[in-house]
Order: C-alpha cells, then structure tokens, then sequence
C-alpha cells in the first residue's frame, strides 16, 4: 500500500480517503464505482481469488469494457507484486505518510 498510496496522494486522493481505504464499504468519501473496484480488487486478492458474478456484475455498471481490461490487469500486477515483495520479506519504504496516520512499521510479515 506505500507505493499506491504515494501515487494516489500525488494524484490528488485526500490524505482522509487514503486513510479510509479499509472502510471503504461505510465511507461516504468513495463514489459508487470506487467502491465497486475495491471490492473486486479484494474478491482478487484473496486465496484462491473468487470474484462472484454480483460482484463482476457491479463493476461492469461502472467500467466499460476497456476499462474492465485495465483494472482486472491493474488489480492482478498489484497482486503479483505484493505476493513477491511478501517472499523476499520487503518491508514498507515510508513514501507515503498520511498525516494523523501513524505508518505502520512492517508491511510485510
């Protein structure tokens, strides 16, 4: 999250949505197509990755087509990149501090 949360902040997320990012089910400060991108990125994360067809179905009503290409390939390089940094034990780099937000210590193991 300490890289995609610097390039977020750079392109204008607010340190409050930054931070609000695990309640972003109950959070007023996503719109309705944020939340559903979060929820297949989550549904994508997990082991195995299961992505109900409600779910994709409430994505599609947010994302064209091309757009659905970017964002599953998106979500999928996020994935790869967090399970090989997880491997070799890499730890956050600090490059994004949200203010009032202690950085956590670890971000892997």
């Amino acid at each position: 999250m300490d890289t995609n949360a610097a390039g977020s902040s750079a392109a204008g997320a607010s340190d409050e949505k930054i931070a609000a990012i695990d309640s972003f089910r109950t959070s007023d400060l996503f719109t309705p197509a944020e939340s559903a991108a979060l929820e297949l990125a989550e549904a994508m994360s997990r082991t195995p990755a299961d992505v109900s067809d409600a779910t994709f179905e409430a994505v599609r009503r947010h994302f064209d087509e091309p757009q659905l290409v970017e964002l599953v390939a998106t979500i999928a390089m996020e994935n790869y990149r967090a399970r090989f940094n997880r491997a070799f034990d890499v730890e956050a780099q600090g490059l994004c501090q949200v203010r009032g937000v202690k950085p956590p210590t670890q971000l892997m193991r």
